[in-house]
């Protein structure tokens, strides 16, 4: 067993990490600057204007918001001024009302109130700098790094707060440097009580799919998994439970429902993939809940440690991560050691590494399903003892280098992808 002090950081880790929001993060993490420039600012703001990096804008631009019925940024902006509360962090716009809505509609509705632009120069692939003015005042709020990482404060040229010395998230020097033994070890000794919070996952996460039955958010493909044509493919399976669940929850979030989802590393769908997948096959294994409970923080914790390398946004699409951590939780449920975890991991770097990311949409649900697919086809493959070898592509005989060659090909080889996607998204019809 680890020693308390590490424990107690790694739990520190996953409770800074995996955190609830409503809707996508990127788009409610510039209604969070918005809404603490705003509240700098002391009044309702007349002008809002944003400066986002890259990835934040190939994030934003086609996802619903919440209880908007829309999509986009303009929307997200205003409502972070009219309704947003900073304290809320990821869950900023909550208090939304049908009054504060149309009060948000008619702010954009002149297209001078809000100015959104690219954030020219090197800076953090997660950046958002919003200033406010009104009545001759102005007020500027930064997040870097981290969704809800507010680096600068400033009023009318006075500095309030600056904390922009080094890029990254807060708190970055005192957080543990993981690796595949050190999460296997914390997952499956950590006294069970320290570790029961990750229920939460299953809690949020499963009841945003329930919720999502509600309603027809996003492609639907949740519930299309459930109808009969998907049956007579699929049959009434554990691999049909998983998808039509994970699905379900990625179609509400996507599709602007306001259903709260558990995240991890800034992302609602890494919480969903690495959570429903793992709690879905628990459930119809019959395992007990501390075996879940074991899976659900091998899966969250080996997303975390991905992403550590990896960064918070990257060309790589995010359920190729969040699914390497389902596989892993569901190797253990079935009743794997550490070996088979790890041949796991290398199916999936085998099989899923260059799945590019563009943007948050409706369709990443399919994404998410293809991800899932692979988590589990790779967990099968791992208790049946066959894993992809070092003779073979990018994998290593070492765990953790085959896990950085994974995570350099996504944050290093592939900007000039990320690059290219953003110009055929925003260069669309021209």
């Amino acid at each position: 067993m680890l020693d308390h002090h590490l424990r107690q950081q790694i739990i520190a880790l996953i409770n800074k990490e995996v955190v609830p929001a409503v809707g996508c993060t990127e788009p409610m993490a510039v209604a969070l600057c918005t809404a603490r420039a705003t509240e700098i600012l002391g009044c309702r703001p007349e002008k809002i204007s944003a400066l986002l990096s890259a990835n934040i804008l190939k994030n934003a631009m086609g996802v619903g918001i919440p209880g908007t019925g829309m999509i986009g940024l303009p929307i997200a902006i205003a409502l972070g001024a009219i309704v947003g509360k900073s304290s809320y962090r990821l869950e900023v716009i909550k208090d939304l009302t049908p009054e504060t809505l149309e009060a948000g509609k008619a702010f954009i509705a002149d297209p001078r109130r809000v100015d959104i632009k690219l954030k020219e120069g090197q800076v953090d692939k997660l950046y958002i700098e919003v200033s406010c003015e009104a009545h001759g005042d102005k007020a500027t709020a930064i997040i870097a790094g981290d969704h809800t990482h507010i680096v600068y404060e400033a009023r009318n040229g006075e500095v309030l707060a600056d904390h922009r010395q080094a890029s990254g998230s807060a708190d970055e020097g005192e957080e543990v440097e993981l690796n595949m033994p050190t999460v296997w070890e914390f997952a499956t000794t950590t006294p069970a009580d320290e570790i029961r919070f990750i229920l939460k996952t299953r809690d949020y996460n499963l009841r945003a799919a329930q919720e999502s039955k509600k309603g027809n958010y996003g492609h639907c493909l949740g519930k299309t998994m459930g109808r009969p044509l998907s049956a007579g493919i699929f049959g009434k399976s554990i691999f049909q439970s998983i998808i039509s669940e994970t699905a379900l929850a990625c179609d509400a979030r996507m599709g602007g429902a306001m259903i709260p989802v558990m995240s991890n590393s800034g992302s609602g769908n890494q919480g969903i993939c690495a959570t429903n997948p793992v709690a879905v096959y628990a459930k119809e294994n019959e395992n007990t809940e501390e075996e879940l409970i074991r899976a659900l923080t091998l899966s969250h914790l080996t997303a975390i440690y991905i992403k550590q390398s990896l960064g918070k946004l990257s060309a790589l699409c995010g359920c190729v991560v969040a699914g390497i951590g389902s596989s892993c939780g569901i190797v253990y449920l079935m009743g794997g050691d550490y070996t088979r975890v790890c041949h796991a991991v290398k199916n999936m770097i085998a099989n899923l590494t260059g799945m590019i990311c563009d943007g948050a949409k409706p369709s990443c649900s399919i994404k998410i399903c293809s991800g899932v697919s692979s988590a589990l086809l790779s967990a099968l493959l791992s208790m049946e003892g066959e894993h992809v070898t070092a003779a073979e592509g990018i994998i290593d005989e070492d765990v953790d280098r085959s896990i950085h060659n994974l995570t350099s090909i996504g944050k290093e080889a592939m900007c000039p992808t990320d690059d290219m996607v953003l110009d055929i998204m925003t260069h669309k019809g021209c």
